[in-house]
């Protein structure tokens, strides 16, 4: 052995490139049935949140209470987020079909609580969110739920078991898809 440091650098030269390799190939290869897409809830009961609408103040709030007994598609999303816009032309149009479906709720619980409510309410109007919208001060409802980011989608069943999630943009397919898992599971 002429030169035991190539030889070295060599060896940790190939650990990296194998490490990089590894991750590469297991990094953006989950879609949302994969453990690492889903929320640690599928299957439990949803966990206990109480926030207030974008009225906020002492106004109304949304909560386990006010949606018990309905199928709940619950979003965690910001008005700067790319892939939150992305997925809004198919909220906008899950929302049209279904805006008469007494047993269904939407909501989508802004998850930067440092965005100011103006900010929100001015985005919310102009692009037609005509669903409820909850603000979340402290990250409660997001630190309840054990979300990663945004967005974020659960879906809830009636009896209060959380029966789907996504972490990513929705499609309409997949809002459909996760409403019909929450009728579904009554």
């Amino acid at each position: 052995m002429r030169h035991p440091a190539r030889w070295a650098a060599a060896a940790v030269a190939f650990v990296v490139v194998v490490l990089g390799v590894v991750l590469a190939v297991n990094v953006g290869s989950g879609d949302s049935t994969t453990g690492s897409q889903q929320s640690p809830f599928l299957g439990k009961q949803v966990p206990t949140f109480d926030i207030p609408v974008l009225s906020g103040g002492t106004g109304p709030r949304v909560s386990n209470d006010t949606t018990a007994g309905k199928t709940v598609i619950v979003n965690f999303w910001n008005t700067w987020c790319i892939p939150c816009r992305q997925e809004l032309p198919a909220f906008q149009q899950f929302f049209q079909r279904h805006q008469s479906d007494t047993d269904l709720v939407i909501v989508g619980i802004l998850r930067d609580p440092q965005e100011s409510t103006g900010t929100v309410r001015a985005y919310v109007t102009r692009n037609g969110m005509d669903w409820t919208i909850a603000s979340d001060p402290g990250d409660k409802a997001a630190l309840a739920f054990g979300t990663r980011g945004q967005p974020e989608t659960v879906a809830v069943s009636p009896s209060g078991v959380v029966v789907a999630s996504k972490y990513g943009p929705m499609t309409l397919s997949d809002l459909e898809q996760f409403l019909a898992a929450g009728r579904s599971s009554g």
